[in-house]
């Protein structure tokens, strides 16, 4: 069985990663792939997405003579991400007591 994942919760794995620290975009795209069953070509978009919503600034860091371009997270990125976890955790719970339901019948 084949599930999109919604935009929110792509974007709320995107957010999550860079609240533990910066990072540029080839490992930032491994980390949200350990969670989610994501491409780099869909990635992309998303961070770019993400920033021109203000959600996420860039810088460059010279590596072994060229730059990577490191992606952070805003404040506004930060507010949208506890938004994110709150609105998560009322689905989660929904979702576990109509399961809890279904079980129990």
């Amino acid at each position: 069985m084949h599930i999109q994942i919604p935009t929110v919760l792509l974007d709320g794995t995107v957010l999550a990663a860079l609240s533990k620290e910066d990072m540029y975009g080839y490992a930032l795209t491994k980390i949200v792939q350990e969670s989610l069953s994501v491409s780099e070509s869909t990635l992309y978009p998303v961070l770019r997405r993400l920033k021109k919503e203000g959600y996420l600034e860039t810088y460059d860091e010279p590596f072994e003579g060229r730059n990577r371009r490191y992606y952070s997270l805003t404040p506004i990125g930060s507010r949208h991400l506890e938004e994110i976890i709150d609105e998560w955790i009322v689905f989660r719970d929904s979702l576990d007591r109509l399961l809890e339901e279904n079980t129990n019948e």
